[in-house]
């Protein structure tokens, strides 16, 4: 069954790859040919978890000797500024440039395979088409699966996989993996924040890498003029108790203009959730940010009562229970409409 976008429609919950899952992966890897192509793509407007997962994959696949390798993603090719400093970023070429038909295709940190825009068709073109994800609303696109819905990010699975191909870490595989693990889990906050997840944060560590430097360029890092920014659009939010059964709704929206206003790129907003979804009297936390005339991108976060990912799946998204995020068309109010109706229907009952 698929959907509107030809890809698959979730089915029973994944309960992460299989030993055979595992050794298909190593085996696609391991008998690529001396010359081979290997293209590295992630999502649209890449966050952290996507582009470090994907360079730090990048550098351990150059450390096997692949060396006609290339790393990209759909839409404009611009690194937000707080990622501009990544190990491998020699490896990234816009999409008009990617290899057409490449050897292999590994895709990082994608739900589906609309979120890999114009580079979609590469599932088909490739040799071999390997998916790395975490997101328990994968849609199974791709022909060999590493997706892990009990992983904190997709570099938690890109790491094993370097481990299994005996790629050992060194410090700038450790800075992009670390990077990934530390935007995925909000600085070690979030739910998904294990023991395991610790200990990989050790290993990363252990190489060599500064936490404290990491942290103040990826996460305390802003132009003057996104503070002005996110003052202006945090004056507009709007909190409504009712929502959610009562466990209350919290959300405000950036627009085109904002931007313009401010002289600022999108990538700006990416952290803004997160000064949202403090609000106490709200469990659920929602920022608009237009991309076009009647477009928005829509992230959604949940402390516990309500499962973000279903009102993401339900209009046309995916992520996990506790964040998630869509594409919403028509006015603000009616995206925020269509959310609100929806939350109802996701609350957590056990």
């Amino acid at each position: 069954m698929t959907g509107p976008t030809g890809d698959v429609l979730p089915g029973p919950a994944l309960a992460g790859p299989t030993e055979a899952d595992w050794a298909a992966a190593v085996a696609a890897v391991r008998r690529l040919p001396t010359g081979a192509r290997v293209l590295l793509v992630c999502h649209v407007n890449p966050d952290g978890d996507a582009l470090g997962s994907m360079l730090g994959f990048g550098l351990g696949l150059r450390r096997l000797g692949v060396r006609q390798l290339q790393a990209t993603f759909p839409g404009p090719p611009e690194v937000p500024e707080p990622l501009r400093w990544l190990p491998g970023l020699d490896l990234l070429v816009p999409a008009a440039e990617a290899y057409p038909d490449p050897d292999l295709v590994v895709c990082f940190d994608a739900a589906s395979a609309s979120r890999l825009g114009e580079l979609a068709d590469r599932l088909d073109t490739a040799g071999e088409a390997l998916v790395l994800d975490h997101h328990a609303s994968n849609t199974g696109f791709g022909r060999l699966h590493l997706v892990d819905p009990g992983a904190a990010a997709t570099s938690v699975v890109a790491e094993e996989l370097l481990g299994r191909l005996d790629v050992p870490l060194d410090a700038e595989i450790a800075a992009c993996l670390y990077v990934a693990l530390t935007t995925d889990t909000g600085s070690f906050r979030f739910e998904a924040t294990t023991p395991a997840v610790h200990q990989l944060a050790a290993r990363l560590l252990a190489t060599g890498i500064r936490p404290g430097d990491i942290s103040r360029q990826v996460f305390d890092t802003r132009p003057f003029g996104a503070v002005r920014l996110f003052g202006e659009v945090l004056g507009r939010a709007v909190l409504d108790c009712p929502a959610a059964a009562g466990h209350g709704l919290v959300w405000t929206y950036a627009t085109m203009d904002d931007l313009v206003r401010h002289d600022q790129r999108p990538y700006v907003l990416e952290s803004l959730i997160d000064s949202v979804r403090c609000t106490a009297e709200a469990d659920v936390a929602c920022v608009l940010k237009q991309v076009g005339p009647e477009e928005w991108a829509v992230s959604l976060r949940s402390k516990g009562a309500v499962d973000v990912s279903r009102v993401a799946m339900a209009l046309g998204g995916g992520g996990h229970r506790f964040a998630a995020g869509f594409t919403g068309l028509g006015s603000a109010q009616k995206v925020l409409g269509r959310i609100r109706a929806e939350l109802d229907g996701a609350l957590i009952t056990s």
